[in-house]
């Protein structure tokens, strides 16, 4: 049984798949979720050839009861938790005289919703190991879209502002507990999410998400008194 374990969302490509990697080689013993099974299942076989302990469970993060039987999962698995990385997100761009309502809802339950409850069920494990080392991490994946809106982008926009901010409040309510939280608010990623840009930024021009990777090792090696609220990740020439 692995000494420290990490829960990563969104983690059958891009910047979770980067991040469970990166802690896999840690040390950490990683639990990996993606909504499709499939791609879920080709990114644990391509881990464990690497060496890396995991269990894959696939959850549909809009989904309350996936929610918690990933969450219950991890605990039968690893049976603490030192890494939460809530990354699961969809991005649907639209006019909002045009966006449907059930994209519109589909954001808000993934990209919020879904922080909000996957973070409620894994409190109480992140709670024992904060007591243990004072240096238990939850990392939610906001965007550099959720410092200034996007046209075209707003629904998207407004769930990222709503993770920085759920971000802050869960620093308020849980740093007395050893759990120190940061939103990471990246510009373009060069991952699937980003194809739409890609022939306006290309891939090799954007932010990698082995960048991402580095920015949590690091969070993992400042000290308990440390407290790191927000990253933001922009490329060169970008204002912020």
């Amino acid at each position: 049984m692995a000494e420290r374990a990490a829960l990563v969302t969104g983690g059958s490509s891009g910047i979770g798949l980067a991040v469970a990697r990166a802690l896999g080689e840690d040390g950490y013993g990683i639990t990996l979720s993606a909504r499709r099974p499939d791609k879920l299942e080709a990114a644990a076989e391509e881990l464990r050839g690497e060496g890396i302990d995991l269990e894959a469970v696939p959850a549909n993060m809009a989904k309350e009861a996936d929610i918690q039987s990933l969450a219950q999962a991890h605990k039968d698995r690893w049976g603490r938790l030192d890494v939460l990385m809530n990354n699961a997100g969809v991005g649907i761009g639209s006019p909002i005289a045009e966006t449907e309502t059930k994209k519109l809802d589909m954001q808000l339950d993934v990209n919020l919703r879904a922080v909000y409850l996957m973070t409620r069920e894994m409190i109480p494990l992140l709670k024992e190991a904060g007591a243990e080392h004072k240096k238990a991490l939850i990392v939610n994946t906001a965007s550099i879209a959720g410092k200034r809106g996007e046209g075209w982008l707003s629904a998207y926009s407004a769930t990222k502002f709503g993770v920085v901010g759920l971000s802050q409040g869960m620093h308020k309510e849980l740093a007395g507990e050893g759990i120190q939280v940061t939103a990471l608010c990246p510009a373009f990623v060069a991952t699937a999410m980003t194809d739409w840009v890609e022939g306006e930024v290309p891939k090799d021009e954007m932010i990698q998400p082995e960048d991402i990777a580095e920015a949590i090792r690091y969070l993992l090696r400042t000290s308990p008194n440390c407290i790191v609220p927000e990253i933001q990740f922009i490329r060169p020439g970008d204002s912020f």
